[in-house]
């Protein structure tokens, strides 16, 4: 499975960014999808993750209100919609996928990666 993050880029506090993971290689729809993000010097933290149905998602504490993770099976991608960003969420954006339905909040559950995209608030 290959996985192409994009959508990141410079904003300002109080703005809005949506990110995309677009997979190839094989049909992710059987499965969770995952975001996680990653500040310099700070480990890779769970920020969303959603079922292989879409009827369920799950957030970090931190983006719970602000950020909307969703899917597209038909296409083969998963969104996260940023709203009110903070500084605070400025890190390199990943997406991941497990090679089961589990939807899990640990890295170490999934087994595929995108590239990361950057995203950058300011204040």
């Amino acid at each position: 499975v290959q996985l192409q993050a994009c959508g990141g880029g410079l904003v300002q506090a109080g703005g809005s960014l949506r990110l995309t993971c677009a997979a190839s290689g094989r049909t992710v729809s059987s499965y969770a999808m995952g975001w996680f993000r990653q500040a310099p010097g700070k480990e890779r933290d769970f920020v969303a993750a959603i079922s292989w149905s879409g009827a369920n998602t799950y957030y970090a504490d931190s983006v719970k209100g602000r950020f909307t993770i969703s899917r597209d099976n038909a296409k083969n991608t998963v969104f996260l919609q940023m709203n009110s960003l903070k500084p605070e969420d400025t890190a390199v954006y990943y997406c991941a996928a497990p090679n089961n339905e589990v939807v899990a909040t640990t890295p170490m559950w999934y087994d595929y990666w995108g590239q990361g995209t950057q995203v950058t608030v300011s204040s």
